[in-house]
């Protein structure tokens, strides 16, 4: 028992080094003696633990996506409406990307440089699946409750207006002139404001 704990503190502290060091020069900039030193183990250590950085790598991107995926499949397979799916998504993904500010841009910036990763996750359990929400899109146009839209553009929708603030917070500080404290106003504005201009956008 005690052996195995030790192997998981070991394997936490790698896990976290990595995520640190992966965040900030991404893959490619990455290095294993780095990743080690940051860990406060030796490099053979971390090679037991991880073969290599691909692998490495694959551990710390599948454990932050394991973290977003469960925001994406609350909005996709609950059974809320879609006015309340809008809302719910909205305020939980800003408060739960506020406190992992790192996930957006990490995820993204790995997916543009390996595409095909992303079809190992799609293979992994909890992957959203959007065919709930399609049929419930289909559904409320039928009966007059939002207007004519494809399930497809409305997940979009959603996905772009509460994900693009975190990814160019840089921009956007700059564009409209706003510190650190001025911009986490914003972005708890809009918890609110992405949702009610989704819904006021399909509402009937």
């Amino acid at each position: 028992m005690i052996k195995n704990n030790k192997n998981e503190n070991t394997e936490s502290l790698i896990l976290e080094a990595a995520k640190s060091i992966f965040q900030t020069k991404g893959m490619d900039g990455a290095r294993m003696q780095e990743i080690a030193d940051q860990a406060g183990i030796n490099k053979a250590m971390l090679h037991y633990y991880y073969r290599s950085k691909q692998l490495l790598f694959e551990a710390v991107f599948k454990n932050a996506f394991s973290l977003l995926a469960p925001q994406l499949n609350t909005v996709l397979n609950d059974d809320s409406s879609i006015e309340e799916k809008v809302r719910n998504f909205s305020s939980n993904y800003i408060s739960f990307i506020a406190e992992h500010p790192y996930l957006p841009n990490f995820i993204i910036q790995e997916l543009n440089r390996n595409p095909d990763f992303i079809l190992k996750m799609k293979e992994s359990n909890g992957f959203p699946n959007l065919e709930k929400f399609k049929k419930q899109v289909d559904v409320e146009v039928a009966n007059g409750i939002i207007k004519k839209i494809k399930a497809e553009q409305l997940f979009i929708n959603i996905l772009a207006l509460n994900v693009f603030p975190f990814i160019a917070k840089p921009l956007i500080q700059n564009l409209i002139d706003a510190d650190e404290s001025d911009f986490q106003h914003i972005i708890e504005e809009r918890k609110t404001e992405v949702a009610d201009f989704i819904i006021n956008s399909i509402k009937k």
